[in-house]
């Protein structure tokens, strides 16, 4: 009896079991069926694809459509495209660069300025509830996109057109899914013989983007005559491998070193000392007929030419000046490209020191504006920044960060550890100061190793300091550094500083040289190769010893 009824509600538990199997089974048919043929996500605002990736939830303000004129707000342009975009209040215009353009954009007018070119356009920038717009679509060019409005699906895609881009056929209806998974939904359903961009393949499916903007798989074998419509452009760097520039300088009062028939073993970049700004803030040339023929000479020997423009004339105030005015920084920008392109030059060096702590971020505009304009017509820029710490007008003048970010190389002047301006005795360039400073580079700054350039010095300094405690220093250079020391002096190596150490008495006076040779740059030259930086930078030719471009050479084909 109780066996029976056992029996019983074993059979009942199993039926129960069995219709909650097939009720089960029930709703994921029904749902699979409805999610073959229903699509879900219909959007509700303006979708934008950037490059294949659905930005919408990233966007600070909404994506704008006026008269057909797509409009993007400064703050997400700023986000996506130029994150150094600023409004200029001088002339009420939007600036922006991205990578060989500067555009600026107005509030009023229809027209648009890039690389100093105007030309009109059908909208300007607006602002609506304090939000500033930029009619982006009529900037394609600037950031070298295409765009595309689908108004049917409310989808906006951006294309790079530098970017890799392949296409395929669907070979049959089908059904494009949010995901992998057997249950996800469907974004879209397309036709046999429609196209889709291909991002990527992951095993049997393939993400696509459908001519309606919406992003989802697909299984690969519904795809055919995949073909690839655009190839990525990649910028070539002017120098393959390590950059070994040695700085060639000469008074605005001199001539161009006459260098016909010689060579310098290893080098391939000169950086002679053609331009300066002048006292009013011009920028001013000492060519000639000597720098022309320096210039042959150096692409003769397969020498990139660098030249430097310096602001030591000019000095703080005029500097200042420049630096605080849109159309003064213009007005230089384009004094320069001009230079470049008259004397057929390969970039520039732009050595400014000695400049206000307060106006760092305008000179980091300066950099910003004038690096797209060089590499429009494809030559290279190059700037020196001092040590990390220091003096307000010496060091904590450049942002570091922002110009070894735009700029092709930033030079580290490794050098001036005790300047002369001391008024203590010390080495030129220690090696443990060079490498502290270098990691700052590296981690505090945030810069790209490849980008650095490390300046060494080819001189030191002698220290005197007499018998009432005064100090006094006279730069020596490398190649005669040995002869103004006496024979019988005792030289010591600093393993810290990792170079040698002379001192010895010359009458009350105390002498004191921490000495800059062979030894002690290979030392510091080595943090190159350490850090997989760009290259190394002498100052100045000239100073140098004979054995020293063999050793720079060999270093930088470790």
């Amino acid at each position: 009896m109780e066996k029976g009824k056992r029996m019983a509600e074993s059979e009942t538990n199993i039926k129960k079991i069995l219709i909650i199997i097939i009720a089960i089974i029930i709703i994921i048919i029904i749902c699979f069926i409805a999610n073959n043929y229903l699509v879900f996500d219909k959007n509700q605002k303006t979708n934008l694809i950037i490059n294949n990736k659905n930005v919408t939830s990233n966007l600070k303000n909404d994506v704008l459509i006026e008269d057909n004129i797509i409009y993007l707000s400064q703050q997400d342009i700023g986000n996506f495209f130029d994150k150094y975009i600023y409004e200029e209040k001088q002339t009420n215009k939007i600036i922006t660069t991205y990578n060989e353009k500067i555009a600026e954009i107005g509030f009023e007018k229809n027209s648009i300025t890039v690389n100093g070119s105007e030309k009109k356009i059908c909208a300007h920038a607006i602002e609506k509830d304090g939000i500033v717009y930029l009619p982006i679509s009529e900037m394609k060019d600037v950031y070298d996109i295409q765009i595309e409005n689908v108004q049917e699906t409310k989808v906006v895609t951006m294309d790079s057109l530098n970017r890799e881009q392949k296409k395929a056929i669907v070979s049959s209806d089908v059904s494009i899914k949010s995901s992998t998974n057997l249950i996800s939904k469907t974004v879209d359903r397309i036709k046999k013989g429609s196209h889709v961009i291909l991002i990527s393949s992951e095993k049997n499916y393939s993400k696509v983007r459908t001519e309606n903007g919406k992003i989802g798989y697909v299984k690969s074998n519904k795809l055919s005559n995949e073909i690839t419509v655009r190839n990525e452009t990649t910028e070539e760097k002017q120098i393959k491998g390590k950059v070994n520039l040695t700085w060639d300088y000469f008074s605005q009062v001199a001539s161009a070193p006459d260098r016909t028939g010689t060579k310098i073993e290893g080098i391939n970049v000169v950086s002679p000392s053609f331009f300066y700004l002048d006292d009013e803030g011009n920028l001013k040339e000492n060519i000639g007929n000597n720098g022309k023929k320096y210039i042959e000479w150096a692409h003769n020997n397969g020498y990139k030419v660098w030249p430097m423009v310096s602001n030591a004339e000019a000095g703080l105030k005029v500097t200042s000046k420049i630096m605080n005015s849109y159309a003064n920084r213009q007005q230089l920008i384009e004094d320069i490209v001009n230079k470049c392109v008259e004397y057929k030059l390969d970039g520039i060096n732009i050595d400014f020191e000695n400049m206000k702590q307060e106006d760092k971020d305008l000179y980091s505009r300066f950099i910003i504006e004038l690096t797209p304009r060089i590499k429009d017509i494809g030559l290279v820029v190059s700037v020196d920044v001092t040590a990390p710490d220091g003096g307000e007008t010496w060091s904590m003048c450049f942002d570091r960060h922002v110009i070894g970010d735009v700029a092709d190389y930033i030079i580290f002047m490794a050098y001036d550890e005790y300047g002369v301006s001391s008024t203590k005795p010390g080495t030129t360039a220690g090696y443990d100061w060079v490498k502290l400073s270098l990691n700052k580079f590296l981690q505090t700054e945030e810069i790209e190793s490849e980008k650095i350039i490390l300046a060494i010095p080819f001189y030191t300094r002698v220290w005197t300091t007499n018998k009432d405690g005064k100090v006094t220093s006279k730069t020596v250079s490398m190649k005669n550094t040995y002869s103004v020391i006496p024979e019988d002096a005792n030289k010591e190596w600093d393993d810290k500083l990792k170079q040698n150490y002379v001192e010895y008495n010359d009458g009350d006076n105390k002498k004191q040289i921490w000495i800059e040779d062979i030894d002690s740059l290979k030392e510091k030259v080595s943090l190159i190769s350490e850090n997989n930086l760009g290259g190394v930078a002498s100052w100045q030719k000239g100073m140098e010893s004979d054995e020293v471009w063999g050793m720079l050479k060999n270093e930088l084909n470790k």
